[in-house]
């Protein structure tokens, strides 16, 4: 349980931090602040975007697995489970390519201001990217402190029919 809840929460922070970034870059007139934000939010994720996500999905499964909350027992599991395992493919899919689209637009302009023309819509992925995810991720946090919705009818039904199995 605690390797889910530090990577979970180290994930969480990885986007706030490239949030923070994103949006030093798309406020500064600065060419070489822009061109640090957007090299600095590459590196980060390409070391930590894909471990993090792997990690946080994989041991909240193994989470759900090996205790009684199960995977598909609660709907607030449930909903967790679907929402990280969407979380981690855009996060390795379209995360890592927003981000290395910010960092050729950082090496196409080696020196000097970085016309906004060039920059595009790269300017305001980097910013909305990051801040799904963080949203998605809290509300991810909620779910797991609050446990809202309860069992699964389907998962009751069972629990009903497992014990007078053997009578």
């Amino acid at each position: 349980m605690a390797l889910h809840v530090v990577v979970s929460v180290s994930w969480l922070a990885l986007m706030l931090c490239l949030l923070t970034l994103a949006v030093t870059a798309l406020t500064t007139d600065d060419g070489d602040r822009l061109r640090t934000t957007y090299r600095a939010m590459g590196m980060l994720g390409d070391a930590l975007v894909l471990p993090l996500s792997l990690l946080t999905f994989l041991s909240g499964v193994a989470l759900g697995l090996g205790t009684s909350w199960g995977l598909f027992r609660y709907y607030w599991v449930s909903t967790k489970f679907w929402l990280t395992l969407g979380a981690m493919a855009a996060s390795v899919f379209a995360l890592t390519a927003r981000l290395h689209d910010a960092v050729r637009v950082a090496d196409t302009h080696p020196t000097g201001p970085i016309p906004v023309a060039d920059l595009g819509f790269v300017r305001y992925n980097t910013v909305i990217v990051p801040a799904v995810a963080l949203s998605l991720y809290l509300f991810n946090v909620i779910l797991s402190v609050y446990k809202p919705w309860g069992r699964r009818k389907a998962a009751e039904r069972r629990a009903v029919r497992i014990p007078s199995a053997g009578r």
